[in-house]
């Protein structure tokens, strides 16, 4: 056979190994490279299944209250200015068990009271801690019971959770400071144990020792990893530190919360699943927030806007208070004090040092206790 029949055979042997279309076959590394594509995209969908089943899961753990419905119309001007209002309160009220970490007197108290104002472009905040002792007017609020309870000029704060609890206590704050709150947030103190748990405790310093018979802390000075069980006690000791006064406790709080922040920060969340599952399991069931927040996607967008507010970028503070003329066991705001600070946050203003420098939880005996 001459050289052209060999050359016509082998030109259409390279055609029969040739795709549609004149292409060349691919190699099997390609084929392996489809199976993989399709095995990541039947991943994927179950993940997204998985993280659908997560949603209604964690979703349905949340609990709400329809504070605009509650309070209707009667309330401060809603100023947009891009800052943002928000009342915290840490409460007892969803398990008996709340009450072997220290609970005072009575039930379903709110034993932390803060307002977060969150300042326009949410790159810092002022955090301003109220004592739950405090001598304030109180609207008349609903009760659970459906009665109305009269309004008075002489309640002490952390009563009106007790009497109208979360729609009462954002009406109280809000007749105090003229500031109308956006949103509302309660952790359960008994969730609160279990998520630092959770999260595998919060580092603190002591400078000194703390030993607490009611909150069950005992404490020497140094450095410590508290568990849920001592961080509960912590943020609720009075007996242990200082005058043994609410003033005391608070900066205690304010200490832990900045430990706390902290430590989130370095837990590397999603190098664990099983850690992420078992801590946004714990938290949302620790959390009660107004209706606006009340869902998963709303809650994890608002945080989402809130990622860039470190410890550092918040100023803390205690509402400025004296004595209760009429009970020297309580307190009262100061006014001009008061004043100046519901002003400068309304107006997305920096708190003045004169608004809290008289006031008499600017220096207690716990200051820098914790660290």
């Amino acid at each position: 056979m001459g050289e052209d029949s060999k050359s016509t055979r082998a030109a259409a042997h390279r055609r029969r190994g040739r795709g549609s279309g004149g292409r060349r076959r691919k190699p099997a590394r390609h084929k392996g490279r489809r199976i993989a594509a399709w095995t990541a995209a039947g991943l994927v969908l179950v993940g997204l299944g998985g993280a659908g089943f997560l949603y209604f899961k964690f979703n349905g753990n949340l609990n709400s209250v329809d504070i605009n419905a509650a309070l209707g119309k009667n309330r401060p001007q809603n100023i947009d200015n891009g800052s943002q209002d928000i009342l915290v309160l840490g409460s007892d009220s969803r398990a008996g068990a709340n009450s072997k970490y220290g609970r005072d007197e009575g039930s379903s108290r709110s034993d932390t009271a803060m307002i977060v104002h969150i300042y326009a472009g949410h790159k810092k905040a002022s955090i301003v801690s109220i004592p739950r002792d405090m001598i304030v007017p109180r609207p008349a609020c609903r009760t659970p019971e459906g009665r109305t309870a009269p309004a008075v000029q002489h309640g002490q704060f952390n009563e009106a959770y007790s009497i109208g609890g979360a729609a009462c206590a954002v009406a109280t704050v809000e007749k105090m400071t003229n500031i109308r709150m956006d949103h509302y947030m309660e952790v359960d103190f008994a969730g609160f144990q279990k998520l630092i748990d959770k999260l595998g405790g919060v580092q603190v310093t002591t400078t000194k020792p703390i030993h607490d018979k009611f909150s069950h802390l005992d404490l020497d000075a140094g450095t410590h990893r508290l568990d849920g069980e001592q961080s509960l006690g912590l943020v609720r000791t009075r007996h242990g530190v200082g005058d043994g006064s609410d003033l005391g406790r608070i900066k205690l709080q304010q200490a832990f919360i900045k430990a706390l922040l902290d430590q989130v920060k370095h837990i590397g969340l999603f190098t664990s699943p099983t850690k992420l599952y078992g801590i946004a399991d714990t938290a949302t069931k620790t959390l009660t927030t107004d209706k606006e927040l009340g869902s998963l996607d709303k809650l994890a967008s608002f945080a989402n806007g809130l990622k860039g507010i470190g410890s550092g970028d918040m100023h803390m503070v205690t509402l400025p208070v004296g004595d209760d003329p009429l009970d020297t066991n309580r307190v009262i705001p100061l006014p001009e004090q008061s004043t100046l600070l519901w002003d400068a946050l309304r107006n997305d203003k920096p708190i003045p040092d004169a608004a809290v420098k008289d006031g008499a939880g600017a220096k207690t005996g716990a200051d820098d206790v914790v660290k």
